[in-house]
């Protein structure tokens, strides 16, 4: 892209009238409810396209025109949610056994922190050494995402110091969720500590509806999300493992995809 805008006074016309087709053409039809290759999104997520920069203007959504292929019950959600314009804070949990939970976090962070917005989090299980992808990633774009585990497996022996380090995690993540400091803020993998009896499901449930700030976005991530985790958070997604390299063909995690 910062090839095509840096030189095109050096396309042919018709070379650049036809590049700016396919990329902004295109574009503009995912806005209207399109995808490449005319797959039409569906009702819940047409609405919900990335605007062009001016950006919160666009999500007022003063556009009325019905979206290509809507139902009836969509549009009245649609004018609905624009009637009431309510924000809040969401608690969006992540997980199942499929691969994705904390990678699918990470895109958030990193939308979050393209907007200006203050992110951070604590993984629970990563080693506190830890020095991996996202890690150095975050480490460079001033983002702290602070591993508090002791690298624990399916076989580790000490569950005791695992245990331990996890409640250190909560408390030290109690402080960061209301100090004010966060827009966004990730807890990785602490499905975990609830779902092996660490810490108390409910217990950490009253203390964010007590504690956590209004408008901050807080995201769990980790399989066996306790149920009563899914009910009070805002949005859930399961993770569902359809293949797997490892599984499949006995190829082992690979840098820049798992770490």
């Amino acid at each position: 892209m910062t090839f095509l805008q840096g030189n095109a006074h050096t396309l042919s016309p018709r070379f650049s009238k036809e590049v700016r087709g396919v990329l902004f053409g295109w574009r503009d039809g995912a806005r209207h409810g399109y995808r490449k290759g005319d797959t039409m999104l569906s009702d819940e997520t047409s609405d919900q396209q990335t605007p062009e920069p001016g950006d919160d203007a666009a999500h007022d959504d003063t556009d009325r025109t019905p979206h290509p292929g809507s139902t009836a019950e969509a549009e009245e959600r649609r004018r609905a949610a624009r009637a009431s314009r309510v924000k809040k804070g969401l608690v969006i949990v992540n997980t199942g056994n499929g691969k994705g939970k904390t990678t699918a976090a990470l895109g958030i962070l990193l939308r979050a922190w393209g907007r200006d917005m203050r992110v951070g989090g604590i993984q629970f299980l990563k080693h506190e050494n830890a020095n991996y992808g996202e890690l150095r990633a975050l480490k460079r774009m001033g983002i702290e995402l602070t591993p508090m585990g002791d690298g624990f497996t399916w076989t580790s022996r000490d569950l005791d110091e695992t245990q331990a380090k996890a409640v250190h995690g909560w408390e030290m993540a109690k402080v960061r969720i209301a100090s004010g400091e966060y827009d966004i803020f990730l807890l990785d993998e602490f499905t975990y500590a609830l779902s092996y009896g660490w810490i108390d499901t409910q217990e950490v449930i009253e203390w964010l509806r007590q504690h956590k700030p209004p408008m901050l976005h807080l995201i769990i991530t980790g399989r066996h999300a306790p149920q009563a985790l899914i009910d009070f958070a805002d949005l859930v997604t399961e993770m569902r493992e359809v293949k797997h390299p490892f599984r499949d063909q006995g190829i082992r995690a690979q840098k820049g995809v798992e770490y």
